[in-house]
Order: structure tokens, then sequence, then C-alpha cells
């Protein structure tokens, strides 16, 4: 062979395996997983991750992989988190990514929790933190205690909205966060409306959880908080059928029988005077300002109003409301009776 054509076909061979190189750096071999999200957990070492990614046939060989992430450092700086990846990226981009944890953002969307539990699979869900180990955070006034709250309260610092977080950030961080926004909800206007009602602002939680779980029609909040607020005040017992609701984890009844007004709970109001220890629920805010600008009435007493879509009649003595009350029965028994014979 001419040494015009040796030094040719050297040169083809050296600009064909630099393609080859240079593809396998660069080119789109990357593989999205199923989900199209990687996670890495905290303390995963570097063989964990290439193991898992191979496993999950993001990468083809972990040659090109252990390249770039020897070159790069990235074999002795392991960030956990959870990364989105994508069909096409290229081994540079994705040891980049991991290197530098460039992290998809969580998104804690807060709306309506019922119990410690609720939170926990919430967290458990959206984390690294599994669940089990957030209710045994949950459950602990040790762990609560920086925060202000214990096992009773602790829903007091969750209000509704939307938290963005990292995948690995620690429940207590998780707390942390939704502690700082709760002081920022309770601003100088909450909390002298507050301490006008002669509550602190876990009362007024409190209570707005009871009154979320009543009515949602925004025109009886306020008249419902005015009615236990106004029973707090003579010393009556509040008497909330949700409470019953939440001390036997019922949350599904449609009506509270006798029978299960003398259940033995810290939260049952018919036997217990007072606020129950905490929240029975997490309320909106609307349901918080409205007990907090609640109308000064003489009401006592409220019972549903039939067909009305969730309005209540109000009263001020027990017998109007026992007349109010005994409509609202027979329109429910009417309903059953209609139910029964169409079936």
């Amino acid at each position: 062979m001419r040494p015009g054509k040796i030094i040719l076909f050297s040169f083809l061979v050296l600009l064909v395996a630099a393609a080859y190189v240079s593809w396998n750096f660069f080119g789109p071999t990357i593989q999205a997983p199923n989900g199209n999200y990687f996670y890495i957990h905290t303390g995963a070492s570097y063989k964990e991750v290439k193991d898992s990614l191979k496993k999950e046939k993001m990468i083809g060989s972990d040659f090109w992989f252990e390249k770039v992430a020897s070159y790069s450092h990235y074999d002795k700086n392991i960030r956990p988190g959870k990364y989105k990846i994508t069909d096409g990226m290229s081994i540079v981009g994705l040891v980049s990514m991991l290197r530098n944890g460039r992290q998809v953002p969580v998104n804690l969307i807060i709306t309506k929790l019922r119990t410690k539990e609720d939170l926990a699979k919430k967290i458990g869900d959206n984390f690294e933190t599994d669940s089990l180990s957030a209710i045994k955070f949950l459950n602990n006034n040790d762990s609560l205690r920086p925060f202000g709250v214990d096992t009773n309260t602790v829903l007091t610092i969750v209000i509704r909205n939307t938290y963005t977080y990292k995948w690995n950030t620690s429940i207590t961080s998780v707390l942390k966060k939704l502690y700082i926004e709760e002081k920022k909800f309770w601003n100088e206007d909450r909390e002298k409306k507050a301490k006008h009602l002669g509550l602190s602002p876990k009362e007024v939680y409190t209570l707005a959880s009871i009154v979320e779980e009543e009515t949602n029609r925004s025109e009886d909040k306020g008249k419902i908080a005015s009615v236990y607020i106004n029973r707090v005040r003579k010393g009556m017992k509040l008497a909330a059928d949700p409470t019953i609701k939440f001390a036997m984890k019922e949350f599904g009844l449609k009506r509270i029988y006798f029978k299960y007004l003398d259940y033995p709970s810290p939260y049952n109001t018919y036997i217990h005077k007072g606020l129950p220890p905490g929240p029975i629920n997490s309320p909106s805010i609307n349901t918080i300002d409205a007990v907090l600008d609640e109308p000064q009435t003489n009401y006592l007493f409220f019972a549903a109003r039939p067909n009305s879509g969730g309005l209540s009649d109000f009263s001020t003595t027990f017998s109007e409301h026992a007349a109010y009350a005994k409509r609202y029965r027979l329109a429910l028994d009417s309903l059953a009776q209609g139910n029964k014979e169409n079936q």
C-alpha cells in the first residue's frame, strides 16, 4: 500500500474512532426509565448508583459512564435526590446533572388533611422519608417541640398551600418550612382578630377545622363560628357532631345518633367542655378567616336546612332549634324511605 493511502486510511480510522468516542460521550445514548425519574437515596454509593442505572437500562455498558464519572470526580461526589431523565440525554449530560445535584423540585400540595396519618402519607408519597418514619416523628412530642406544637396540635402548622422542596428533604426540614409559612400566615392583623375573640391562633385553627366540617357554604361559616364561640363564652359544651366523627375515625357517617354521643375520647365535645385538644382537619384559609371575622350574634344553635344546598337555620333558643332539627330529621327520613322504595 502506498504511503499516501496508508496515511489516508489511518486518518479515516482515527476519524471513525473519534466519532465513535464522541457519540458515546455526547450522543443521545441515555434511555429514560419508567416514570422518567431516577432516585438516589441518601448514603448511596457510587457502585449502587451505577448498578441502578444499568438495572433500569438507562445506560447500556458502564464503561463510558465510568470514564466520565472518573474524569468529573462524580464517583466521589454522590448527591441524593430525584432526577428527571429524558430519552436522548448524553452520558456527559447525565453525569453533569447528577454531579451538580440538579434535582427536579417536589411540590407538596396541601389540601384538606383529616389526621396526622394523612400528613404522614403525603410526606411518604412525595419524599425520601417513608410514611412510617413520618408518623413516628409526628407522634413524638420531643420532635415536635421546636415547632411549638404537640401530637394533638401538629396540624395547626399546616396552612393549605403548595410548598416546594427537594425530594431528599428531611421530615424535620419539611415541617420547618411549614412552620415558617404558618408564622407568616399569622400576621399582625390575624393575631389581633384572634386576640379580640379571646382565642389563640391554634384555637382559631381548631375551631375553623370544626366549621370546615359543618358547611361548605361561605355565607354560613362565620355564623356557625359565632354559635360555637357563644357556647364557649357561656360555658356550654360545643356539642359539635364533626368531633364525634373524628373521635370515632368514622368520617363517612351521615347522621350522628344518640348512641354515639358518649363515645370516650377527649375530642368528643358532647362530653367535654371547650374546644377539642387539636384540630380535626386542616381547614381552608377562607374558613380560618371566616372564624376571625365572625359576626357578633346571639345564636346558640343551628340545624341544616332541608333542600338548601348546605345552608343552615340559626336560633337563639333550644325550642326554636328543636323545631328546625325535627324538620331536618323528617326530611332525611323521607329521603331514606324514598331511596328504599326505589331499590
